[in-house]
């Protein structure tokens, strides 16, 4: 075997994940191989001293770690190269969400050494935060480079894989509920007049809201306190939240993409 890393997928995050890797120094883009069946793809994996190919075979007989970078349903198509995979001496790396590692043996027909990531798309800012979890057959180590290529590119916890799913609901589907409340906010500026500038309003306060959040000691709650002034404006905001049951909301919410997450791996 040639490869360290074989990716059966060329789409964003693993064009991430590729872009994290070189940048970091983590492996040289010749000890990688990407397949994708469209040729653009390809052509930008190559660009970066990848070797790329559109049939899957390749990356099997090549790749000492294949990653299943691919669209959860489209998965089936998998199950001939699935059964080239050797146990001994290939793992099996997945960042599909929903798919178990029993599902991905199943089709294979043979126990694999799988590890599950459950990333998120801020790692195509270099900010992703993921899951990373060793299948019944993995064995001790088999999930180290994937923590090192997302701890490489945001961080990275090693988690059960039966807690996947909250993962999931929690940091996989996370960024979504932010740009949920950014939306929300930039349509309240708009309608309070702040016009052309809600947009760069609404990001940075985000932007900053953040970075605050990750370097400070103090805990969410601790920080929304410092902001909140007895009798003053944001006082007013959260007691309307709170008269709505936001926080219930939210929880109940998150809980709901976590049930979702386990309907779908069934």
């Amino acid at each position: 075997m040639e490869d360290e890393l074989g990716f059966l997928g060329g789409g964003n995050m693993a064009e991430a994940i590729v872009r994290a890797a070189v940048q970091r120094k983590l492996l040289e883009p010749g000890r990688m191989i990407v397949m994708d069946p469209v040729p653009a793809r390809r052509e930008m994996f190559a660009s970066l001293g990848l070797t790329t190919t559109e049939q899957g075979e390749d990356v099997i007989r090549r790749s000492r770690q294949i990653m299943l970078a691919i669209k959860p349903q489209t998965l089936p198509k998998l199950e001939p190269l699935l059964k080239l995979v050797n146990p001994e001496t290939q793992v099996v790396l997945s960042i599909m969400a929903g798919i178990g590692t029993a599902k991905i043996e199943a089709l294979a027909g043979k126990p694999l050494r799988i590890v599950r990531i459950m990333p998120n798309t801020p790692l195509m800012a270099g900010q992703g935060m993921a899951g990373v979890a060793r299948g019944e057959h993995a064995r001790e180590g088999d999930d180290d480079l994937a923590m090192k290529l997302f701890a490489s590119a945001g961080k990275a916890v090693a988690v059960a894989e039966s807690l996947l799913d909250a993962v999931t609901a929690v940091s996989g589907s996370g960024p979504a509920y932010l740009f949920y409340l950014a939306e929300a906010m930039t349509r309240a500026a708009d309608e309070l007049g702040l016009g052309e500038h809600a947009d760069t309003l609404v990001r940075q306060t985000i932007l900053g809201s953040a970075m605050l959040l990750a370097q400070s000691p103090d805990t969410p709650s601790e920080l929304r306190r410092k902001v909140t002034s007895p009798g003053g404006t944001t006082e007013a905001a959260i007691r309307h939240m709170d008269s709505q049951a936001m926080t219930r909301i939210i929880v109940d919410a998150i809980a709901a993409a976590c049930r979702r997450s386990r309907e779908l791996g069934a």
